[in-house]
């Protein structure tokens, strides 16, 4: 009898010691990554993933957030809507993330922010500039500047510092982010006195634009303005060229990729684009982004790198200033959001917006080259 008390109190103490050793373990913090590491716009998504990584390792080795270390559960939306609002649903129902970093695209956002605002889960799109994104509702917000801000400098820089003063769009019908670009950029343009003499749309996937370059073209443009993603960018440029365009190009932060210049070659010189980040500012927030970031990957951070790691620190911020992981807490602590990040100081308007600065880059020699800053 006596063995058999034994037995049972040894039993007991060694699961209380388990129950003790498991209620001393870290608790993590999760936080949903998402971009497209896959698809057509993959080298956007591995980036962005590069930024997420590097600000959540630098916050874990300054000991992480509330006592806790942070863990990043990146998602691959495949650059597709219908994927996109899988993994968000994912992140949310089974991962049990507190808040969600992405997407990329504005199409792929537009699918997730429902999701997220259905469910009171704070989201930062760290590139999304379609101002829809974040009219989904209160829980949405975006580290990048929207696309009538982006097609307005766009415009105001052909028309001013190109003296451009016909100008011509093509862009991609299915695709919100490029689409909603051209139409900002046209209507700027116009304002400021200048003339469309033509809007051309092609469809998603499309990689024969020569019907409506030849539209384009015969009515002897300026300018061409081309809002799509750098694929479909360095294709038209240069079959722009090919059919006798010699002028210069202009288009929104969708270039930025160093696939660009790999697949445009000499077409897409003469090219200037809008954009968030520029590796050449000298501002000592950016040079030690750039330093940390060669350092890790071995390559220079481009504008999704940074404006990633920006999303993720200013979600990372709030949910420490908050104090808390309560979605209505992070919310409002958001919004009272006034940091400096690499990209800028930013502060949120009352549509979560964010008011901050955009450079101009050129493409010279195969190179980027910062041209300017254009302020709100």
């Amino acid at each position: 009898m006596k063995k058999k008390f034994i037995a049972v109190l040894l039993t007991v103490l060694s699961v209380s010691l388990i129950l003790a050793g498991c209620s001393q373990k870290t608790t993590e913090i999760k936080i949903g990554g998402v971009g497209p590491v896959s698809g057509e716009a993959a080298t956007f998504g591995q980036s962005t993933k590069e930024g997420y990584e590097l600000a959540v390792e630098e916050w874990n080795k300054a000991g992480g957030l509330l006592g806790n270390q942070i863990k990043l559960i990146f998602q691959d939306d495949k650059g597709d809507p219908t994927e996109a609002a899988t993994v968000w649903t994912k992140l949310i129902s089974q991962d049990k993330v507190v808040a969600i970093v992405g997407t990329v695209m504005s199409k792929c956002s537009l699918a997730g922010a429902p999701i997220s605002q259905a469910n009171k889960v704070p989201m930062i799109s760290p590139t999304s500039t379609n101002p829809k994104v974040t009219e989904v509702g209160e829980f949405i917000f975006r580290a990048c500047f929207i696309d009538p801000f982006q097609g307005t400098v766009g415009a105001k820089f052909a028309y001013e510092n190109l003296n451009a003063r016909t100008a011509a769009c093509i862009f991609d019908v299915g695709n919100d982010y490029t689409k909603g670009l051209s139409e900002f950029f046209r209507d700027k343009f116009i304002e400021l006195g200048g003339e469309i003499v033509a809007f051309e749309a092609h469809a998603t996937g499309a990689t024969d634009f020569k019907a409506q370059l030849t539209k384009i073209i015969a009515a002897k443009p300026d300018v061409i303005y081309i809002s799509d993603y750098y694929n479909d960018v360095a294709l038209i440029a240069k079959q722009a060229r090919e059919l006798g365009y010699t002028g210069p190009l202009v288009g929104g932060d969708g270039w930025d990729s160093p696939d660009l210049v790999k697949i445009g070659g000499k077409a897409v010189e003469n090219g200037y684009f809008t954009n968030h980040f520029s590796k050449d500012d000298p501002s000592p927030q950016v040079q030690e982004f750039v330093r940390k970031y060669e350092a890790k990957f071995g390559k220079t951070p481009d504008a999704l790198a940074a404006l990633a790691y920006d999303a993720m620190v200013i979600m990372l911020d709030a949910i420490k200033r908050a104090g808390s992981t309560d979605p209505e807490k992070i919310r409002a602590a958001l919004a009272a959001t006034n940091i400096q990040v690499v990209s800028g100081m930013i502060s949120f308007d009352k549509n979560r917006n964010p008011i901050k600065s955009a450079v101009i880059i050129a493409i010279k020699d195969g190179q980027q080259v910062y041209q300017t800053t254009v302020n709100p």
